[in-house]
């Protein structure tokens, strides 16, 4: 029966960190506001959600087979307070401390209305640390950490989690709400323009204050203000570039 719960620790363990690693790569491609393929920004921030929560079914999984698996030795007091096992307790408490900090992060997604966008936010930065926490984890006390497959999986696992963090923190890297942020405003100028008194044209006197001037564009960046166009009348008896001259005048 330990060889049972020994080896269902062993394959739940690493199919949760490659749904971790999942999860990352979404969670940045969420805050980019991009889609994917042909997904929309909504379909991924679920998709997010979804695999973040499979991923914690999995650990649980993982906790619990090892806790019945007595070659494990693990105790209550283990999963929940690190680097107190009995084996390999430096290794093992690295897996705890990683679960700790997921427990903090299911907590808040749970109370976000409660707690607040910021609290939010700061602890779900804590994913960024516990990512390599747990993959520590994995090559430290994992039984298949040797094993070939294993370290061409974290290998990948690694590029591909590096890759989406630099990309994260280059300047190519537009988040969706600063875009929306950007684009609200600029929707908002009209509104803000008519509560201050004052007209978007002050060359223009007969303009009501507040008023639309057709001669304003709006973009991402600025307000751009482009010439008006003046009617030009047609002469039918001579050039449309010319004005006829009334007869009976001289021109």
């Amino acid at each position: 029966m330990d060889e049972a719960f020994w080896a269902l620790g062993r394959g739940t363990g690493v199919v949760a960190l490659v749904l971790f690693t999942v999860s990352v790569l979404l969670g940045i491609l969420t805050r980019s506001g991009r889609p994917l393929f042909t997904l929309p920004r909504f379909s991924i921030t679920l998709i997010h959600r979804n695999v973040s929560l499979l991923a914690t079914v999995f650990i649980v999984i993982h906790l619990l087979s090892l806790l019945a698996d007595s070659y494990a030795q693990l105790t209550l007091v283990d999963l929940v307070f690190p680097f107190l096992g009995a084996y390999r307790p430096f290794w093992l408490g690295l897996g705890t401390l990683a679960v700790d900090l997921l427990l903090a992060v299911v907590a808040t997604s749970l109370l976000r209305r409660y707690v607040g966008q910021r609290v939010f936010r700061l602890v779900h930065w804590s994913t960024y640390l516990m990512w390599p926490i747990a993959l520590a984890h994995s090559l430290g006390t994992g039984t298949d950490a040797g094993e070939g497959w294993f370290l061409a999986l974290a290998v990948a696992c690694t590029a591909a989690v590096l890759a989406a963090v630099i990309w994260r923190i280059t300047a190519g890297f537009v988040e969706y709400r600063g875009v929306r942020r950007a684009e609200r405003f600029v929707g908002e100028l009209p509104v803000l323009a008519a509560r201050s008194g004052q007209s978007l044209d002050a060359s223009s006197p007969t303009r009501p204050a507040g008023s639309a001037d057709p001669t304003v564009r709006f973009t991402a960046g600025s307000v751009v203000r482009s010439r008006p166009t003046t009617a030009v009348p047609l002469d039918v008896h001579g050039s449309p570039h010319q004005l006829s001259s009334p007869v009976g005048r001289r021109p």
